[in-house]
């Protein structure tokens, strides 16, 4: 359990602010992330979490940053520390980046710049590892100092990160339950709520706490206004994010991680239409599928994670309605193949029989033989059909685009709807995951007749018989 911070030479204790910063402090999970916005005492709540610790003679931290002129420069780590480490009797070596206690107890600090960077941890054994601007960092180089995060020192092995809102980041994958507002209502997160999850394969499993190799996690919230000695010093700064542009002020003061700047293909300002149920006017509905985890290998890098299953239904109004199109409902899930297909099935049950299913279908026979099974099994009685994709994911985009750019494409009002909007608005510039797009593009497409089969499918797979010999299948 961790004990109270003591001070030696300061007539002024050591201590964390009210609110979030010590509610931070006082955090059992063995992952806790603080702050989602700029001015909530990330830098100062970084540097004291090592204080529990000092007397420990064994203990050792690091404190991760990515650049080393990041640790140096003024407002600084090293800056702050320097503030805070010597009324504790801490004394400083320059050429070690290093911090030691009395007891001899050290803190470090640290730069990784490179995922190469991680080579130079091999065998490493730390039992406090944090990483201020932990968005900065790849989830490669994350993890990789998780398995560094051990001890002999009698301290349970704990990591902390300190972020800003950061809507591509590996991180807001990690924290979805806390900070992604398309997280399912009801299994919302609160601040300080400790969640407990496995990670297999790069994904994020949600899990019971009893779950062998659970991790601990926590989020917790601050900004600026739990920051009082900041706005008692300098209470000018909250001016300076309001002259921030737009998306960046609604990250930095509001904490909002899905905030971003309107793109070149879809503009934010395009958006004005809402209803609150499905207009009763429809007179044609399809749902696009772009998947992830079948047919197609989920690529991802290590920053970003793997890709979407993504699902999107447009309808169409009657001649003469304004707006003419509406995105009625909107998915994106990352799941392995059964999960893929279980999706698609309970959604073209929730959908119903009227609703028209495409899916992108993957170059070559794996391609129509993935298809196959859908229209056969996965969606049988339904009007499903693989439309193999054609042109650069921009050009498929254009004819919505139009659309949406003349104010004829409203969306139903749901909880998916910023989330969805972020999406479009990233696309092309900012783009990290294009799949909801695709869908979004694919929909339109189909809907409007560019890039509908019409009539039967058709697939040929190629099979071979006992002998060797190549023979065709052929299904309508």
């Amino acid at each position: 359990m961790k004990t109270t911070k003591k001070t030696r030479m300061s007539a002024e204790p050591v201590r964390a602010q009210s609110g979030p910063q010590e509610e931070f402090l006082r955090s059992p999970a063995r992952l806790a992330f603080y702050g989602g916005a700029a001015g909530g005492g990330k830098s100062y709540a970084c540097l004291l979490e090592p204080l529990y610790h000092i007397d420990n003679p064994e203990f050792e931290a690091v404190i991760f940053r990515r650049l080393y002129r990041q640790i140096m420069a003024p407002g600084g780590l090293q800056r702050r520390a320097e503030e805070i480490y010597p009324q504790v009797g801490g004394r400083f070596n320059k050429s070690e980046l290093k911090w030691t206690f009395p007891s001899g107890a050290t803190v470090r600090l640290a730069h990784m710049q490179y995922e190469a960077d991680v080579e130079s941890w091999k065998g490493a054994e730390i039992a406090l590892i944090e990483v201020d601007e932990v968005t900065e960092m790849s989830e490669y180089q994350f993890f990789y100092l998780f398995s560094r995060n051990r001890s002999v020192s009698g301290v349970q092995p704990y990591m902390r990160g300190y972020c800003n809102p950061d809507p591509d980041s590996w991180v807001k994958v990690l924290l979805a339950p806390w900070v992604d507002r398309t997280w399912p209502a009801e299994d919302r997160a609160r601040s300080g709520e400790i969640r407990w999850f496995v990670r297999r394969d790069d994904v994020i499993q949600w899990v019971d706490r009893n779950e062998p190799g659970a991790i601990s996690l926590t989020f917790i919230f601050a900004n600026l206004f739990d920051n009082k000695k900041l706005l008692q010093v300098n209470p000018e700064y909250e001016y300076g994010l309001d002259a921030l542009p737009d998306y960046e002020r609604r990250r930095l003061k509001l904490g909002d991680w899905d905030a971003r700047p309107s793109g070149s293909k879809f503009k934010r300002e395009w958006f004005t239409t809402y209803f609150d149920a499905p207009p009763g006017d429809i007179e044609k509905r399809i749902r696009f599928w772009d998947k992830a985890a079948t047919a197609k290998k989920a690529k991802h890098s290590r920053r970003n994670g793997p890709d979407y299953t993504a699902g999107v239904l447009i309808g169409r109004r009657s001649e003469g309605c304004h707006p003419r199109y509406v995105v009625l409902d909107a998915i994106w899930e990352q799941l392995d193949p059964g999960g893929v297909e279980n999706l698609i099935r309970s959604t073209a049950v929730q959908d119903g029989p009227d609703a028209a299913i495409r899916i992108e279908q993957e170059p070559g026979a794996s391609g129509k033989s993935d298809i196959f099974n859908y229209v056969s099994r996965v969606l049988e009685g339904y009007d499903a059909q693989g439309v193999p994709a054609s042109g650069s994911k921009e050009l498929r985009a254009d004819a919505f685009s139009a659309q949406c750019k003349i104010g004829n494409v409203g969306l139903v009002r749901a909880w998916w709807n910023a989330g969805y909007l972020n999406f479009l608005l990233a696309f092309p510039d900012e783009a990290v995951h294009d799949d909801v797009v695709d869908a979004t593009s694919g929909a339109f497409n189909a809907l409007v007749g560019k890039d509908e089969g019409g009539g039967m499918l058709l697939l040929t797979i190629e099979n071979e018989d006992d002998d060797g010999h190549s023979f065709y299948d052929s299904w309508f």
